[in-house]
């Protein structure tokens, strides 16, 4: 009796392993396309590095990295 137990112990720990375990390899491949989804969608707001206001990413203009929401808020920040 206690062997059956010991057998299907170890058979539905073999099918665990073999099945449902994720291999390191497939944990860095899941973490490097979070890292790739994390850019910017079109209609995502983002903050203006001069006035704080919140824009659209498709609206705001990207220079050295920082948005702003308009030409005169890029030429305060110059």
């Amino acid at each position: 009796m206690i062997l059956k137990i010991l057998i299907i112990g170890a058979v539905i720990t073999a099918v665990y392993f073999l099945f449902f375990k994720t291999t390191p390899e497939a944990k860095v491949s899941k973490k490097s396309a979070k890292k790739e989804s994390k850019k910017l969608d079109a209609d995502e707001m983002v903050e203006c590095a001069t006035c704080g206001v919140y824009a659209e990413v498709e609206e705001c203009i990207l220079s050295n990295g920082k948005y702003y929401c308009s030409r005169e808020c890029l030429a305060k920040a110059k």
